[in-house]
C-alpha cells in the first residue's frame, strides 16, 4: 500500500452557495467513481478556492452532501495570478493505494478542463 495524491478541479459560474455545494460534491463523486474508490481509501482532502469564491466552504458539500465526515479536509483560498481561471474550486486527495501514478485519473470539470489538459482523460 502507498500513498498517491489525485488532482481535480471545476468551476462555478457564480460565486452562489449552493451552485459551490453542487460542483464540489459532483467534482468529489466523479473522482471516487473514475478512480474506484471506497471512502476508507481516502486520507484526506485540501480544497482552494480562487478568491473570487467565498459564499462556502467546498468541504461543506463532502460533509453534508455526500455524508462523508470521517475524512480529515482543509479549506484555502487559491493565490491570485493575474489572467487565471477565475470562479474555480480545486482539490488535492490523498489515498492509500495499490495503483500506481499512471492508474490515476485526474477530473477536470466545467471551465476547468482548460488547466491541465495533460492530466485529463474524462
Amino acid at each position: 500500500m502507498k500513498v498517491l495524491a489525485i488532482r481535480g478541479a471545476t468551476t462555478v459560474t457564480s460565486n452562489n452557495k449552493e451552485e459551490i455545494l453542487k460542483e464540489t460534491s459532483k467534482l468529489i463523486e466523479t473522482i471516487i467513481l473514475k478512480n474506484e474508490l471506497n471512502n476508507e481509501d481516502i486520507i484526506s482532502m485540501c480544497f482552494t478556492m480562487t478568491k473570487d469564491l467565498d459564499a462556502v466552504y467546498p468541504a461543506v458539500a463532502v460533509r453534508e452532501i455526500l455524508d462523508i465526515h470521517d475524512i480529515p479536509m482543509l479549506n484555502y483560498e487559491e493565490k491570485h495570478i493575474q489572467g487565471s481561471l477565475s470562479k474555480c474550486i480545486r482539490v488535492m486527495m490523498y489515498i492509500n493505494t495499490e495503483k500506481t501514478k499512471a492508474d490515476i485519473k485526474h477530473i477536470y470539470l466545467n471551465n476547468a478542463k482548460n488547466l491541465r489538459k495533460d492530466l485529463i482523460d474524462n
